[in-house]
């Protein structure tokens, strides 16, 4: 089992004030500025979380406003939350950051591309024919086509959408490949499985592995119909009254289904759904249903890591690299068990020197500051070049794909993979085997 404890903001009593009161909780010490990514590549201070919590503060207390300045400053934030695992003060600098863009939102420049991309990846009805032809295009192979020739955010993209396609260095010959023998949990619990929208979309594959190594360790599904995109984008985009919206037709819909958890397969999503009592603290009884709520919400590596093998097998096969989703490791307070669950399924698993600093991707992030979510990405990309790595194991679209596109556009052939993808395949190699040794007895 991972660690160390997994937080969600009902642990502690929401502050009955608003947005000024929360802002006064940072007590400007600066441990933040050297987890922060933008500060380490632009080395300005209001580039760093200190730096623009007294930008919001000054917006809060009207010294200033929405001006190109704040904006600028806003935007360029990846919101990977570094600086509230480094912070001694708990200051909830991710819900800062929602509501600082959503009072910016009339003047944001870029508010017209985030709707139509938000509407294509999550609408009801447009994200169903986006997602068609998306995966009519990888399966075509236009996808890489468009990463090789088109430029600038066409083209990353496209290398986008070709890296969600299910990797093929995970097969091989089943003698070379590791060995998982799962434990079936004793509780044998009923769990709804979070769908989401890119994951559904593009991500089937991962859902399909996710749904078999549950049922291998004992636990049940139960459909949660009437269940939406998690509202993570939205938020992170200052749409705060969608993200609402679709949170609210959430719990319903996992109130509706009884189960007893809910699995998440993304970390962004598990990190919204945590979020919830945070986005409805001013509704006093949808606070208290989402807090229900959050209590219940399981990444997927949380359950693998509680069912595997207390003594690991010995590492095999694929050298993997494993690099945490920040919305894993710094909102959800996921650290070990994704390690673990690798571990205990036979891999040699190493974690990349930079696994706890974000790969520059972060949801919408990457199409509207290209420039600097490839100089933050540079780093890893390095890493894994001189790491001499088979696989990369993330545990969230949003990084899968931008890493995936990065290492095609650096000519690196390492596919990017869902730690579930390869526990699955370490259990299917096991029955495999066994199949094998039967049949010869």
């Amino acid at each position: 089992m991972d660690g160390s404890a997994c937080t969600t903001h009902s642990d502690s009593e929401p502050r009955a004030g608003g947005w000024l009161e929360d802002l006064l909780s940072c007590v400007h010490c600066g441990f933040c500025l050297p987890v922060c990514p933008t500060y380490e590549v632009l080395g300005e201070e209001n580039d760093s979380p200190r730096g623009r919590v007294y930008l919001m503060r000054a917006l809060a207390e009207e010294r200033i406003g929405v001006e190109d300045a704040f904006l600028v400053h806003m935007n360029r934030c990846l919101g990977c939350r570094a600086c509230e695992t480094a912070c001694p003060a708990g200051v909830r600098y991710g819900s800062l950051l929602e509501q600082a863009r959503e009072q910016s939102l009339s003047q944001s420049t870029g508010g017209r591309f985030a709707d139509l991309v938000l509407g294509s990846l999550t609408g009801r009805r447009t994200s169903r024919l986006a997602y068609a032809l998306a995966r009519l295009a990888r399966t075509l192979r236009l996808a890489e086509f468009g990463a090789r020739v088109a430029p600038g955010r066409p083209g990353l993209a496209s290398g986008m959408l070709a890296a969600t396609r299910r990797s093929t260095k995970m097969s091989g010959s089943a003698a070379s490949l590791p060995l998982s023998d799962p434990r079936s949990t004793s509780s044998g619990e009923t769990y709804a499985l979070l769908e989401g929208c890119v994951m559904s979309g593009l991500y089937s594959h991962v859902h399909d592995a996710t749904r078999r190594t549950l049922q291998r360790r004992g636990h049940t599904e139960l459909p949660a119909s009437g269940q939406e995109c998690c509202g993570a984008l939205h938020a992170h985009a200052g749409r705060l009254d969608a993200a609402r919206a679709l949170a609210r037709r959430n719990i319903e819909a996992f109130e509706r289904s009884g189960a007893r958890i809910i699995v998440t397969d993304s970390a962004g999503c598990g990190a919204a759904m945590r979020d919830y009592p945070e986005w409805l603290r001013g509704e006093p009884d949808w606070q208290r249903r989402a807090e229900t709520l959050a209590e219940r919400v399981r990444d997927i590596s949380e359950l693998l890591a509680d069912s595997a093998d207390p003594a690991p097998l010995a590492g095999a096969g694929p050298r993997v690299a494993y690099d945490a989703p920040c919305h894993l490791l710094h909102a959800q307070g996921i650290r070990d068990a994704p390690l673990e669950a690798l571990s205990a399924s036979g891999y040699s698993v190493e974690p990349l020197p930079s696994w706890e600093r974000c790969c520059g991707g972060a949801g919408l992030y990457n199409l509207q500051q290209p420039e600097l979510s490839d100089r933050i990405l540079e780093r890893k990309l390095e890493e894994i070049r001189e790491g001499g790595y088979d696989l990369v194991a993330t545990g969230n679209p949003g990084c899968m794909m931008f890493l995936g596109a990065g290492l095609k556009r650096a000519g690196l052939e390492v596919s990017v993979v869902h730690p579930v993808e390869l526990v699955d395949l370490a259990d299917r190699n096991a029955k495999r085997r066994a199949e094998y040794r039967v049949s010869e007895d």
